[in-house]
């Protein structure tokens, strides 16, 4: 447990030293902003023509300036930017080792590599949770701020609840796209497969097999679809197997190559 506590803390520190929180926090709180200026074009459509852009364009794209509408519109970022986010975060947790050449110095140190691997993937979960708890946190004040009407409280929860299982969703399924930080050893490969499942998810789920494929479940639940338990198993299946290929890489690869 001490050596985990201190592996966790290890890889806080490099994170607190980097600008990556600092950015990816800057890059998610696009989210609700945006979120809050599309409610803006909608309630006033004479602003949206002043700016350049239609109040058809903005139907179009975000519904009716109203909570429910505000909430699944943060879920589908959640879903869709999250992914590219949350890769970008496993990516850089994982895949710096082996940019930075420091993945010899890692594995020497007196620390067993499941507690290594286990201290990332905590500081992984920990830093992409945070993030969803800002833009929540953040929504609430700018959906306050540009005056949405006024809605049940079931309401907010109910959104409140798609955006953390939205979230859930789609943190389990980076977990393989981590494992190719590794077996990549560096930034690129991870991101690569990130923009590939994002592509195959549109794909798929236009074929109507979203329901069977982990990485189109999450933007699609944040559509109000509607989903069985093999659906959400399949997720979860996901998350384990990324988890588990990751640690059986670190233990049994040759990491010095």
């Amino acid at each position: 447990m001490n050596n985990l506590n201190q592996a966790i803390w290890v890889e806080l520190l490099k994170a607190r030293r980097s600008m990556m929180p600092l950015l990816t926090g800057l890059g998610f709180l696009l989210v609700p902003l945006m979120g809050g200026f599309f409610m803006i074009i909608l309630k006033d459509p004479e602003f949206a023509r002043q700016v350049g852009l239609i109040s058809a364009k903005a139907q179009l794209m975000a519904g009716v300036a109203d909570w429910p509408t505000f909430m699944e519109l943060l879920a589908q970022a959640t879903a869709i930017g999250g992914l590219i986010l949350f890769s970008l975060i496993g990516s850089w947790v994982f895949g710096r080792e082996y940019s930075d050449h420091t993945i010899k110095d890692l594995l020497a140190l007196p620390t067993p590599r499941r507690s290594i691997v286990l201290a990332k993937f905590v500081v992984i979960a920990v830093w992409s949770l945070a993030l969803i708890v800002m833009i929540y946190v953040v929504g609430l004040v700018v959906g306050t701020a540009v005056a949405l009407p006024a809605v049940p409280m079931d309401v907010i929860r109910q959104g409140s609840i798609t955006l953390a299982v939205t979230a859930g969703l789609t943190i389990a399924g980076i977990t393989p796209i981590i494992f190719f930080a590794s077996a990549g050893r560096g930034y690129l490969p991870p991101m690569g497969v990130a923009i590939l499942t994002i592509f195959l998810g549109q794909i798929v789920a236009v074929a109507g097999w979203g329901e069977y494929f982990p990485w189109a479940i999450p933007a699609l639940y944040s559509q109000g679809a509607h989903f069985g338990m093999v659906s959400y198993l399949l997720v979860i299946l996901t998350g384990i197997v990324g988890i588990v290929g990751t640690f059986i890489w670190w233990e049994k690869v040759d990491q010095t190559h």
